[in-house]
């Protein structure tokens, strides 16, 4: 994208004669995208409808055997006395068969576009043409232009002989791209050449006038030579092959006419997105950083989910009193389990305490014999 304010405009000679100020269309934001997607979609409204003759493949007496003869339920070729009897027949699988799917003339061929994406991809595609670089890389040869966009005076309109039209290209090192257009000249692959398109040829300049006063029949027949209207500009002559940077030559009165077309009363020149893409510079820039929230600490961290069955303080949370309940039930049992040790030894020394008279009440007691020794004679 150029941002210069003026243009040069040169003569048919190749010297510098005036400058014209830049047309406001070569400030476009260049899209490839947008491009791309509506040169792919005019492309397509040029094509002409083909399909295969629809009795292609069934001009044959054919009819399935059905089942039970151990064999595929194709369409067989009846009669007999010949190879061809017994063949299947009709079927896409099948020798002399009709195609899958057979073509038809009333197929979607052309595709509808949005208007305002094709004034955008035009004007995108003018401001790649502007641009040296991308001009360059699309294969132009235009080492020796002295400038880009290359434009020269109204004159060139008045043109008349080819020989005169190859003169100006090499006045301002034009040339050369012609002539890589005509040395890129050969047989086309394929069946093509067979359809009235045997030959493939380069894109070389594309001249762009406001009045045809001969300039039409003095360029056409140079190779990979285009003209175009300036009222009538064409992506698929602007960015071929959906590829922006197409070198273009000007008359001063086509220039002049931009700002007509993409002035206030014409075309809206579409506004690019961000004029400073560099988004990285834009936020660590002073003037944004002043005036931002400063940087956020970061989360507090989530604590798990505990389980009130297991944790007071979860239980506490959820229900006190149940929670209340447990704390002194756990301090009961933390006090019985501090006496248990002082009650059991109590305990012991009680009983070794007891533990003599207790042999002795069983000495006395054993001492006394059985009562049955001397029968039931005591007992009344």
């Amino acid at each position: 994208m150029t941002a210069r304010p003026v243009l040069s405009v040169f003569s048919l000679t190749g010297e510098k004669t005036t400058t014209t100020p830049l047309p406001a269309v070569f400030t476009a934001p260049i899209r490839p995208d947008v491009v791309q997607f509506v040169h792919t979609n005019m492309n397509m409204n040029k094509r002409q409808a083909y399909a295969v003759k629809m009795s292609a493949g069934k001009n044959v007496s054919a009819k399935s055997w059905g089942t039970g003869r151990a064999v595929a339920r194709i369409p067989r070729v009846g009669g007999g006395g010949t190879s061809r009897s017994g063949q299947g027949a009709f079927g896409n699988m099948c020798r002399g068969g009709r195609m899958f799917a057979p073509t038809k003339t009333w197929r979607k061929w052309g595709r509808k576009i949005n208007a305002t994406q094709k004034q955008y991809a035009v004007a995108s595609a003018l401001a790649a043409s502007a641009v040296p670089a991308l001009v360059m890389a699309r294969g132009h040869r235009v080492e020796e232009v002295p400038e880009i966009p290359l434009v020269l005076d109204s004159s060139l309109e008045a043109t008349k002989k080819t020989s005169a039209a190859k003169d100006i290209l090499a006045a301002v090192g034009a040339l050369a791209d012609v002539e890589k257009a005509a040395d890129s000249k050969q047989v086309r692959s394929g069946k093509g050449k067979m359809r009235n398109r045997r030959y493939t040829l380069r894109r070389g300049p594309l001249v762009i006038y406001k009045e045809n006063d001969g300039v039409e029949q003095a360029f056409r027949n140079l190779p990979g030579v285009e003209l175009c209207c300036v009222s009538r500009l064409n992506l698929l002559q602007l960015a071929p092959g959906g590829h922006m940077g197409r070198f273009c030559v000007w008359s001063q009165a086509a220039v002049d006419e931009l700002d007509v077309i993409y002035g206030a009363e014409g075309k809206r020149i579409p506004a690019a997105p961000m004029c400073n893409a560099d988004l990285a510079r834009i936020i660590n820039s002073d003037e944004v950083q002043s005036v931002v929230n400063p940087a956020k600490r970061a989360d507090k961290p989530r604590l798990r989910k505990k389980n009130a069955i297991t944790s007071i303080k979860a239980l506490a949370m959820l229900d006190p009193y149940a929670a209340a309940a447990r704390a002194a039930e756990t301090r009961a049992q933390e006090n019985r389990a501090g006496k248990k040790a002082a009650t059991i030894k109590a305990k012991r020394a009680a009983s070794k305490a007891n533990k003599k008279s207790k042999k002795a009440f069983y000495a006395a007691a054993s001492a006394q014999g059985d009562v049955c020794n001397d029968g039931f004679a005591g007992v009344n």
